[in-house]
């Protein structure tokens, strides 16, 4: 039992779970736009979240606080170093516009993790910035990155998806900083930070509400995926309401970032 928890757990930590559920959007956003399945795109995001998030969430503890490293954290370091290879494996896979806007992605998470001004934090700390950015990479990496490779052209229905994407990750970022509120450095100014908990949460259901109506404006709208957005805020809802601050780890970690998931699943299975 012990043995299943520390592989679980390596599963959470080395960000396998996360950049599957960025792995499920790309395969959503294929479904939406009939994207035949580009087999380089999607990995490329795959490996690309481990590295990307890996580099986040390690760098200061590496770098800055120079701990002692685990054995786990040495795994992570081989997995990541294999991921880097794979990315760049598959980087030069992709077409010339999508490699130089992936750059840009690039940049912006740099940007929130190293501290490139002087005098100045990274901007994972700067003041209620946080949840932006992590959002709009995510929008980036998986819905604008993928039709730029297939080239389709950005028309209404990718201004809208990309409302819809940028309020999903919104959302359950939103779920992540209310059971972090105990641990957030309060300079950090989180949404719970600055609202509370009960704004947050009603924010979080009504900002649920134009993401599902939107769909009704896609020129490709089918009841089939209605129905699946409309299970999938439901579940969302249900995150949001019960998010406290006594939660387990694992609540966000792993079933508030497998939403993404289970939307790809239903999508598939339904």
């Amino acid at each position: 039992m012990k043995l299943l928890k520390q592989i679980f757990d390596f599963y959470l930590n080395s960000s396998i779970h996360v950049a599957l559920s960025c792995f499920a959007l790309v395969h959503i956003t294929f479904h939406v736009f009939h994207i035949q399945y580009d087999e380089p795109m999607a990995l490329f995001v795959f490996f690309g979240t481990i590295v990307g998030y890996n580099f986040v969430k390690y760098d200061a503890l590496v770098r800055v606080k120079k701990n002692p490293i685990s054995t786990q954290l040495k795994i992570i370091a081989v997995l990541s170093f294999i991921s880097v290879v794979l990315v760049g494996y598959y980087f030069f896979q992709l077409k010339r516009v999508t490699q130089i806007v992936s750059f840009g992605i690039f940049a912006v998470t740099a940007l929130y993790t190293l501290p490139f001004f002087p005098n100045r934090r990274n901007a994972r700390n700067w003041a209620g910035v946080k949840i932006y950015i992590v959002a709009i990479c995510w929008v980036g990496a998986t819905l604008v990155l993928p039709l730029i490779n297939a080239e389709i052209p950005f028309t209404t229905d990718f201004f809208i998806k990309c409302i819809q994407r940028f309020v999903l990750v919104f959302v359950l970022i939103l779920v992540f900083e209310i059971l972090d509120l105990a641990n957030d450095d309060p300079h950090l100014q989180t949404v719970p930070q600055t609202i509370g908990v009960k704004k947050t949460k009603l924010l979080g259901f009504l900002l649920l509400i134009p993401f599902w109506c939107l769909e009704i404006f896609v020129s490709t709208f089918n009841y089939h995926d209605a129905i699946i957005n409309l299970i999938m805020v439901i579940m969302l809802m249900l995150f949001i309401f019960f998010a406290n601050t006594n939660r387990s780890k694992y609540y966000t970690s792993f079933w508030v970032e497998a939403v993404p998931i289970f939307w790809w699943l239903m999508i598939v299975y339904f």
